[in-house]
C-alpha cells in the first residue's frame, strides 16, 4: 500500500524539494498540496523544475485521507495552522519549522513532537507520532559534534564558522537575497545568537550531561544558492587517528553521514541527502568540517528520511540522490 502524503505550504523551497523527492518515491502517493495563494494552479507553474514531471495542482485544503502531513510553513505558522486545523491522531505530522524542536515546545495540541535527527534519535523516531525536523545549520553542526559528546570529549568551548546559500533565507523578499546584493559578497548575521543554538545544545546535552561548554557560532551568508559548509573546532586530547576512529564508529549505521579521509567540499553533497565530515588535528585543535545541502539533508530530504522511519521503510528509500560536480 502507498503512503498518502500531504504538504501544507506547498509553494516554498522546502515544499518544492519534497515534491521533487516524493514524486519518485515508490511507496508514496501525493495527496493535497496546500497553497492558499496558488490554489487551482498547476504545481509546475511555481516549481518549474517539475515541468513534465507532474500535472498535480495546488489546493486550498488537504484531501482528508493523508497518512502523513508535511508542514512547510514559516516559523511560528505551524502552531497556528494546527490550532485551526484538526488532524486525526492517526495522521503523522512532520514539521519543518522551528516551532516544536525544543523540549519546552515538544507537546502541542495533543501531539508530542520527537526531534527528528536520525543519527541521534532513530529509535524514538520509529515510534513517534509527530516529528520536529531539525534546522539546516543545526544538522550540520550537530553531526560534527555528536561523536565527541557521546564520548564525553566536549571539554572546552566550541567555535563554529558556517556559511549557507541564499535558499536558507526562504522565498520572502529581503535586501540580502537580491542578486545584486548577494553576488560577489559575503556577510555575517545573528553572530552568537542564531536560533539553532538551542536545539544544538539540547541534543549535545542528551549525550553529554551536563554540557558545561559554550558554542560560539558565526553564521555567514554565501553568494551561492544552496549548501552549508561548517568549520567546527575545539581543543582536544584525542589524536587525529583516535578522533577519526571515534567518528567512524559513531556513524557506522548512518547511511547518509560519511567520514572522509580526504578534505571535503560543497559540490559533493548539493542535491543529495548526504552529510560529509572530515576530521583533522592541528596542534591542540580538533577541526571537523561538515558539508550538506541545506534544502535536502538540512530540510526536505531529512523529512523524507524521518517519514521512512515512521512507516518502517529503509531510511534510504527514495533518497539515493547523486550530486552534480560539474
Amino acid at each position: 500500500m502507498k503512503i498518502k502524503a500531504g504538504i501544507v505550504g506547498g509553494a516554498g523551497y522546502t515544499a518544492g524539494e519534497l515534491l521533487r523527492i516524493l514524486l519518485h518515491h515508490e511507496f508514496v502517493e501525493l495527496g493535497g498540496i496546500v497553497s492558499s495563494s496558488n490554489a487551482g494552479n498547476p504545481v509546475y507553474q511555481v516549481h518549474d523544475d517539475l515541468v513534465g514531471e507532474t500535472e498535480l495542482r495546488f489546493s486550498s485544503e488537504l484531501v482528508g485521507d493523508e497518512d502523513v502531513v508535511f508542514l512547510c510553513l514559516g516559523h511560528g505558522n505551524s502552531k497556528a495552522w494546527l490550532e485551526k486545523n484538526s488532524l486525526p491522531e492517526t495522521v503523522h505530522v512532520i514539521d519543518l519549522s522551528n516551532d516544536f524542536r525544543l523540549a519546552a515546545d515538544a507537546e502541542f495540541a495533543g501531539r508530542e513532537f520527537v526531534y527528528g535527527l536520525p543519527e541521534l534519535n532513530k529509535g524514538r523516531i520509529e515510534q513517534a507520532q509527530s516529528i520536529a525536523n531539525p534546522g539546516c545549520f543545526a544538522t550540520a553542526i550537530q553531526l560534527a559534534l555528536l561523536p565527541l559528546a557521546q564520548a564525553g570529549q566536549l571539554q572546552h568551548d566550541v567555535h563554529v564558522s558556517a556559511i549557507t546559500g541564499s535558499t536558507g533565507a526562504g522565498q520572502s523578499l529581503a535586501e540580502t537575497v537580491h542578486f545584486s546584493w548577494r553576488t560577489n559578497n559575503v556577510s555575517i548575521y545573528k553572530p552568537f545568537t542564531h536560533q539553532h543554538l538551542g536545539e544544538i545544545g539540547e541534543s549535545l546535552a542528551q549525550l553529554q550531561a551536563p554540557l558545561a561548554v559554550d558554542i560560539h557560532f558565526i553564521p555567514y551568508r554565501g553568494n551561492f544558492a544552496r549548501g552549508i559548509f561548517a568549520s567546527v573546532y575545539t581543543p582536544s586530547d584525542l589524536t587525529q587517528d583516535e578522533a577519526r576512529a571515534l567518528y567512524r564508529k559513531f556513524y557506522a549505521g548512518a547511511p547518509f553521514t560519511t567520514v572522509s579521509d580526504a578534505e571535503i567540499h560543497l559540490k559533493q553533497v548539493v542535491n543529495t541527502n548526504k552529510c560529509l565530515l572530515h576530521v583533522q588535528k592541528q596542534g591542540k585543535q580538533l577541526l571537523i568540517t561538515s558539508v550538506l545541502d541545506n534544502l535536502v539533508k538540512g530540510a526536505s530530504g531529512q523529512a523524507v528520511q524521518n517519514m521512512n522511519l515512521l512507516f518502517g521503510l529503509p531510511e534510504t528509500t527514495g533518497l539515493n540522490l547523486k550530486s552534480v560536480l560539474f
